[in-house]
Protein backbone atom coordinates (compact mmCIF):
# COMPACT_ATOMS: atom_id res chain seq x y z
CA UNK A 1 0.00 0.00 0.00
CA UNK A 2 1.24 3.58 -0.11
CA UNK A 3 3.29 4.64 2.79
CA UNK A 4 0.52 7.01 4.30
CA UNK A 5 -3.36 5.03 3.44
CA UNK A 6 -6.13 7.77 2.51
CA UNK A 7 -8.35 9.12 5.70
CA UNK A 8 -11.01 7.68 3.83
CA UNK A 9 -9.75 4.11 3.92
CA UNK A 10 -8.99 4.11 7.53
CA UNK A 11 -11.64 5.24 8.26
CA UNK A 12 -13.69 2.34 6.33
CA UNK A 13 -11.12 -0.18 7.93
CA UNK A 14 -11.87 1.40 11.09
CA UNK A 15 -15.58 0.54 11.14
CA UNK A 16 -15.32 -2.60 9.70
CA UNK A 17 -12.45 -3.08 12.29
CA UNK A 18 -14.95 -2.00 15.27
CA UNK A 19 -18.03 -3.92 13.87
CA UNK A 20 -15.60 -7.33 13.53
CA UNK A 21 -14.59 -6.72 17.39
CA UNK A 22 -17.95 -6.25 18.94
CA UNK A 23 -19.50 -9.45 16.71
CA UNK A 24 -16.75 -11.30 18.16
CA UNK A 25 -17.09 -10.25 22.01
CA UNK A 26 -20.79 -10.55 21.33
CA UNK A 27 -20.18 -14.22 20.80
CA UNK A 28 -18.16 -14.76 23.69
CA UNK A 29 -20.67 -13.73 25.89
CA UNK A 30 -23.48 -15.49 24.36
CA UNK A 31 -20.82 -18.56 24.14
CA UNK A 32 -19.85 -18.12 27.54
CA UNK A 33 -19.36 -21.34 29.67
CA UNK A 34 -18.02 -21.38 33.54
CA UNK A 35 -14.77 -19.57 32.44
CA UNK A 36 -13.04 -17.41 30.22
CA UNK A 37 -10.62 -20.31 28.90
CA UNK A 38 -13.26 -23.02 28.42
CA UNK A 39 -15.06 -20.18 26.51
CA UNK A 40 -12.27 -19.51 24.14
CA UNK A 41 -11.91 -23.23 24.03
CA UNK A 42 -15.24 -23.80 22.70
CA UNK A 43 -15.19 -20.30 20.28
CA UNK A 44 -12.17 -21.04 18.79
CA UNK A 45 -13.39 -24.07 17.21
CA UNK A 46 -14.86 -22.44 14.71
CA UNK A 47 -12.93 -20.97 10.83
CA UNK A 48 -15.37 -18.55 11.04
CA UNK A 49 -14.22 -17.26 14.67
CA UNK A 50 -10.68 -17.38 13.80
CA UNK A 51 -11.05 -16.10 10.27
CA UNK A 52 -13.06 -13.09 11.91
CA UNK A 53 -10.16 -12.26 14.38
CA UNK A 54 -7.85 -12.34 11.28
CA UNK A 55 -9.92 -9.23 10.04
CA UNK A 56 -10.07 -8.01 13.02
CA UNK A 57 -6.33 -7.29 13.31
CA UNK A 58 -5.86 -6.64 9.45
CA UNK A 59 -8.36 -3.91 9.37
CA UNK A 60 -7.27 -2.37 12.81
CA UNK A 61 -3.82 -2.22 11.61
CA UNK A 62 -5.19 -0.49 8.44
CA UNK A 63 -7.00 2.21 10.57
CA UNK A 64 -3.77 2.98 12.14
CA UNK A 65 -2.20 2.31 9.08
CA UNK A 66 0.71 0.25 10.90
CA UNK A 67 2.51 -2.51 10.24
CA UNK A 68 2.60 -5.39 7.44
CA UNK A 69 -0.61 -5.85 7.87
CA UNK A 70 -1.62 -3.38 5.66
CA UNK A 71 0.90 -5.34 2.73
CA UNK A 72 -1.96 -5.71 -0.21
CA UNK A 73 -1.25 -9.17 -0.61
CA UNK A 74 -2.21 -9.70 3.17
CA UNK A 75 -5.39 -8.06 2.50
CA UNK A 76 -6.19 -9.76 -0.52
CA UNK A 77 -5.42 -13.04 1.49
CA UNK A 78 -7.46 -12.12 4.09
CA UNK A 79 -10.43 -11.27 2.23
CA UNK A 80 -10.40 -14.56 0.64
CA UNK A 81 -10.71 -16.36 3.56
CA UNK A 82 -13.50 -14.55 4.44
CA UNK A 83 -15.39 -14.53 1.41
CA UNK A 84 -14.42 -18.41 2.06
CA UNK A 85 -16.34 -18.42 5.56
CA UNK A 86 -19.48 -16.23 3.32
CA UNK A 87 -19.69 -19.15 0.85
CA UNK A 88 -19.60 -21.52 3.19
CA UNK A 89 -22.23 -20.72 5.49
CA UNK A 90 -24.61 -19.51 2.47
CA UNK A 91 -24.42 -23.32 0.61
CA UNK A 92 -23.74 -25.43 3.50
CA UNK A 93 -24.83 -24.24 6.92
CA UNK A 94 -27.53 -21.20 6.65
CA UNK A 95 -30.57 -22.25 8.05
CA UNK A 96 -29.05 -25.32 9.95
CA UNK A 97 -29.66 -24.03 13.70
CA UNK A 98 -32.64 -21.53 14.35
CA UNK A 99 -31.29 -18.37 16.05
CA UNK A 100 -32.65 -14.97 17.47
CA UNK A 101 -31.73 -12.59 19.65
CA UNK A 102 -28.40 -11.80 19.75
CA UNK A 103 -27.32 -15.36 18.39
CA UNK A 104 -29.07 -13.97 15.30
CA UNK A 105 -27.03 -10.54 15.40
CA UNK A 106 -23.60 -12.23 16.33
CA UNK A 107 -24.40 -14.58 13.53
CA UNK A 108 -25.48 -12.00 10.82
CA UNK A 109 -22.36 -10.21 11.43
CA UNK A 110 -19.85 -12.84 11.18
CA UNK A 111 -20.95 -14.98 7.95
CA UNK A 112 -22.82 -12.42 6.46
CA UNK A 113 -21.50 -8.72 6.91
CA UNK A 114 -18.10 -9.25 6.80
CA UNK A 115 -17.45 -11.31 4.27
CA UNK A 116 -19.23 -8.21 2.55
CA UNK A 117 -17.85 -5.43 3.90
CA UNK A 118 -13.91 -6.92 3.17
CA UNK A 119 -14.23 -7.78 -0.56
CA UNK A 120 -16.02 -4.01 -1.30
CA UNK A 121 -12.93 -2.43 1.29
CA UNK A 122 -10.43 -4.30 -1.19
CA UNK A 123 -12.42 -3.00 -4.64
CA UNK A 124 -12.55 0.51 -3.21
CA UNK A 125 -9.70 1.44 -1.36
CA UNK A 126 -6.69 -1.71 -1.75
CA UNK A 127 -3.95 -0.70 -4.39
CA UNK A 128 -4.01 -3.23 -7.75
CA UNK A 129 -1.78 -5.04 -9.78
CA UNK A 130 0.59 -6.09 -6.78
CA UNK A 131 -0.42 -9.40 -6.71
CA UNK A 132 1.70 -12.56 -7.88
CA UNK A 133 1.23 -15.97 -8.76
CA UNK A 134 3.41 -16.97 -5.89
CA UNK A 135 0.63 -15.52 -3.33
CA UNK A 136 -1.80 -18.18 -3.85
CA UNK A 137 0.05 -20.86 -1.88
CA UNK A 138 1.00 -18.27 0.75
CA UNK A 139 -3.02 -17.55 1.41
CA UNK A 140 -3.60 -21.58 1.37
CA UNK A 141 -1.34 -21.82 4.34
CA UNK A 142 -4.40 -20.43 7.22
CA UNK A 143 -6.82 -22.54 5.79
CA UNK A 144 -5.00 -25.91 5.45
CA UNK A 145 -3.58 -25.13 9.21
CA UNK A 146 -7.28 -24.62 10.22
CA UNK A 147 -8.29 -27.87 8.62
CA UNK A 148 -5.48 -29.51 10.21
CA UNK A 149 -6.54 -28.52 13.26
CA UNK A 150 -9.64 -29.22 13.61
CA UNK A 151 -9.37 -32.52 12.91
CA UNK A 152 -6.91 -32.94 15.40
CA UNK A 153 -9.41 -31.19 17.59
CA UNK A 154 -11.89 -33.16 16.72
CA UNK A 155 -9.87 -36.55 17.07
CA UNK A 156 -9.22 -35.88 20.32
CA UNK A 157 -12.55 -34.21 21.51
CA UNK A 158 -14.66 -36.25 19.29
CA UNK A 159 -16.74 -33.15 18.28
CA UNK A 160 -16.08 -31.60 14.89
CA UNK A 161 -17.01 -28.19 13.97
CA UNK A 162 -18.59 -28.37 10.79
CA UNK A 163 -20.73 -31.58 9.79
CA UNK A 164 -18.23 -31.22 6.45
CA UNK A 165 -15.12 -32.36 8.35
CA UNK A 166 -17.19 -34.94 10.69
CA UNK A 167 -14.74 -37.88 10.37
CA UNK A 168 -17.11 -39.78 12.82
CA UNK A 169 -20.46 -39.75 10.63
CA UNK A 170 -18.44 -39.00 7.02
CA UNK A 171 -15.51 -41.76 7.46
CA UNK A 172 -12.09 -40.26 6.15
CA UNK A 173 -12.87 -40.80 2.53
CA UNK A 174 -16.01 -38.22 2.55
CA UNK A 175 -14.19 -35.88 4.63
CA UNK A 176 -10.76 -35.68 2.87
CA UNK A 177 -12.74 -35.27 -0.57
CA UNK A 178 -14.99 -32.49 0.95
CA UNK A 179 -11.55 -30.84 2.30
CA UNK A 180 -9.93 -31.47 -1.24
CA UNK A 181 -12.86 -29.46 -2.98
CA UNK A 182 -13.06 -26.87 -0.92
CA UNK A 183 -9.16 -26.42 -1.36
CA UNK A 184 -9.70 -26.68 -4.86
CA UNK A 185 -12.21 -23.96 -5.43
CA UNK A 186 -9.89 -21.83 -2.54
CA UNK A 187 -7.31 -21.91 -4.86
CA UNK A 188 -8.93 -21.62 -8.02
CA UNK A 189 -10.87 -18.21 -6.95
CA UNK A 190 -7.10 -17.29 -5.28
CA UNK A 191 -5.32 -17.49 -8.92
CA UNK A 192 -8.99 -16.01 -10.34
CA UNK A 193 -7.96 -12.62 -7.57
CA UNK A 194 -4.59 -12.74 -8.80
CA UNK A 195 -5.24 -12.06 -12.69
CA UNK A 196 -8.53 -9.90 -12.02
CA UNK A 197 -5.64 -7.70 -9.35
CA UNK A 198 -3.49 -7.45 -12.22
CA UNK A 199 -5.78 -7.12 -14.92
CA UNK A 200 -6.95 -3.78 -12.81
CA UNK A 201 -3.39 -2.95 -12.11
CA UNK A 202 -2.34 -2.78 -15.69
CA UNK A 203 -5.90 -0.48 -16.58
CA UNK A 204 -4.89 2.15 -13.88
CA UNK A 205 -1.60 2.56 -14.99
CA UNK A 206 -2.25 2.83 -19.04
Amino acid sequence: MTPTARPASRVAAAAIALITWFALGLQCVMTYQQSLPQTLWIVFAYFTITTNLIVAAVFTALAFDRTFLRREWVVAGTMLSILLVGVIYALLLHGMVELSGGSALTNMLLHMVTPILVPLYWIAFTPKGHLSRHHPPRWAVYPLAYLAYALVRGSISGQYPYPFVNVIKLGWGQTALNAVIIAAAFLFCSYALVFIDSRIGHHQAA
